[in-house]
């Protein structure tokens, strides 16, 4: 008696994975639909200093596997919040950015850094650190400056540069490293960052005080000294 030969069956069509939802008629509830898994938040931190490559982006995310970072990305593409192009030559590498949609967290992060700065009393042995994760705090300290630039900071932990008045409403609001040619920089230790970060005392406090040394002879370096030029 001959084995009946089992047929195979067709193959259905993937159907695409349904993210999953709150399904909840609210817009904090909407809102965490698309970014509220873990690491989401926090690519688009790093994604608010500009273009970054994958493996840029997984190295300045200690602790995020592969896998997690591949899927976020994925899901962020498809909820418009981030886009992924290709560089041209030489570069021909691809990254990604964030979308004006995507820009609009700004306000979101800012808001979560300055209510977790409180937090940061004492550096953990298995905390990493990386010099522009004080970014997002000490925008909050450049609140109410008149002048327009780049301002590069100078930590013990590295440098960045940010960037103050309308500039800082459009595109990358801070970039990592120095910057080319900023208008003021500001020099100082971990502790006067995250004292600003915690809002202990403000920016022209710090900076009177010593705890913040301005660097520069431009308009902007001088509103930062509190009006006072660099010269004797």
């Amino acid at each position: 008696m001959s084995r009946l030969r089992r047929m195979p069956r067709q193959q259905q069509p993937a159907r695409p994975a349904r993210r999953r939802s709150y399904d909840q008629f609210c817009a904090t509830a909407r809102a965490l639909d698309s970014v509220g898994d873990r690491w989401t938040l926090l690519i688009v931190r790093e994604l608010l200093a500009g273009p970054r490559r994958y493996t840029d982006l997984h190295a300045d995310l200690p602790g995020v596997s592969t896998d997690v970072l591949a899927s976020r990305l994925k899901d962020m593409e498809q909820g418009g919040l981030a886009v992924r192009r290709k560089l041209p030559p030489p570069a021909a590498a691809s990254v990604y950015e964030l979308t004006e949609h995507g820009r609009g967290l700004l306000p979101v992060l800012t808001a979560l850094a300055h209510w977790g700065a409180p937090a940061l009393v004492e550096r953990r042995p298995t905390d990493a650190v990386r010099a522009h994760w004080f970014a997002l705090p000490l925008l909050r300290a450049l609140d109410g400056l008149t002048g327009e630039g780049v301002i590069e900071v100078r930590l013990a932990e590295g440098q960045f540069h940010l960037r103050a008045g309308a500039g800082a409403a459009t595109g990358e609001v801070y970039g990592y490293g120095p910057a080319g040619h900023p208008d003021a920089c500001l020099v100082l230790g971990t502790e006067a960052a995250l004292a600003l970060a915690r809002g202990e005392c403000t920016l022209a406090e710090a900076v009177g005080s010593g705890r913040v040394d301005v660097l520069g002879d431009g308009p902007l370096a001088t509103e930062l000294r509190g009006g006072r030029s660099s010269c004797p």
